[in-house]
């Protein structure tokens, strides 16, 4: 799975079938998130989005009413998720023919190392705006930040390479909940169920589209972007490392 491009070619997808350049919504990323969080292959949902519209089409060429526009990927979720049970029944009893594919060049240890710089300095300067304990927790982020960015740098420098990615991005998740968490506490009350009520609003014409685990999750991605961006915080996964990211 390209981790690099799986937002941007869901985006793209769904935006060449709908015919325009609509803007995902907070509670699409949200949902594109608990896709990949699940290990939901990218081809699947781009085949999920396709056999929506594909059914969104033939619909409206049968019909003599005006269909609605497909105006939020959430259309497509139920889509997705037979695309996603169709792959595993044809993978069934077939083996691999060709080894798996090498992961991307885009994760340089020198990018890597401006990325964290760059997110505990922005924790940094967001934690003088934030009420304990999440200030605590992001001072805490910042300070971990920089010392896995010391051994980016000392990683650059050996062979082989001794910081293994996927333990790195797990400890940035790690990181990532843990502030999470303390923004949770922090937050008062009426803003979150401010939150979680605009959340249940944007869901309701979807729900009988997506299981009930899936809408709790895109419920609690939806809550936790939200939080983040009201006070500035960046996301810390590799997977939001961006590509213009330089040393």
């Amino acid at each position: 799975m390209n981790y690099f491009n799986y937002f941007t070619e869901i985006e793209t997808r769904f935006q060449q079938r709908r015919g325009s350049l609509l803007m995902l919504s907070t509670l699409d990323w949200a949902l594109i998130e608990t896709w990949r969080e699940a290990g939901v292959p990218l081809k699947a949902v781009l085949r999920g989005i396709d056999a929506a519209f594909d059914k969104h089409d033939a619909q409206s060429l049968r019909s003599t009413r005006r269909q609605r526009s497909v105006n939020s990927l959430a259309w497509c979720a139920q889509a997705v998720l037979e695309a996603v049970e169709r792959s595993k029944e044809a993978a069934i009893g077939t083996a691999p023919t060709q080894p798996a594919e090498t992961r991307e060049s885009g994760f340089e240890t020198a990018r890597v190392r401006c990325y964290l710089e760059r997110n505990a300095l922005l924790l940094t300067q967001a934690a003088t705006n934030l009420a304990p304990p999440a200030s605590t927790a992001a001072n805490e982020a910042a300070k971990r930040l920089g010392e896995l960015a010391v051994l980016e740098e000392t990683a650059s420098n050996l062979e082989p390479r001794t910081l293994d990615l996927e333990d790195l991005d797990r400890t940035l998740t790690v990181l990532e909940e843990k502030l999470f968490a303390a923004l949770l506490t922090s937050t008062p009350e009426a803003q979150l169920v401010a939150l979680r009520e605009q959340a249940a609003r944007e869901l309701a014409p979807y729900r009988g589209r997506m299981q009930a685990v899936q809408i709790r999750q895109v419920q609690q991605q939806f809550l936790q972007k939200r939080l983040l961006e009201a006070h500035s915080l960046p996301r810390l996964s590799l997977f939001y490392m961006p590509h213009e990211e330089q040393a």
